[in-house]
């Protein structure tokens, strides 16, 4: 049974999508990495709990086939910030510098928004 479980989570990794341009952060090659590390003797594997193991399939295969995103969908593809999704993904990419010469004013609007410590802001007395 274990051979079962072992081969659809192959099949898994294998439909996941990788993001090169997310070095170290990609969720597919992090998962491909727990793959290898829970089946460490492939389908010979003996699994302690099997029943978490299916759960734990079944979650990742209703993530990966956008079930989340079919049921319920978003109305527009900006955030509370009002960034684009593609400004969100050069954002997350890392690639920081690119970000700077394509648009420094949203960068640095953006940076600023976020970059505030609680220092910043006045301490207000508290009232009894």
């Amino acid at each position: 049974m274990s051979a079962t479980r072992y081969r659809r989570f192959l099949k898994l990794c294998e439909e996941w999508p990788r993001n090169e341009a997310k070095k170290n952060r990609d969720l597919g090659t992090f998962l491909r990495q727990r793959v290898a590390t829970a089946f460490r003797e492939g389908e010979n594997t003996q699994i302690s709990d099997p029943e978490k193991c299916d759960h734990m399939y079944e979650s990742l295969a209703r993530i990966n086939d956008n079930f989340y995103r079919q049921r319920f969908p978003r109305v527009r593809d900006t955030s509370f910030t009002g960034v684009t999704v593609e400004e969100c993904k050069l954002i997350l990419s890392g690639n920081l510098q690119q970000m700077d010469e394509e648009k420094p004013g949203l960068w640095k609007k953006f940076m600023e928004r976020f970059s505030k410590s609680p220092e910043d802001f006045p301490v207000k007395a508290l009232e009894k």
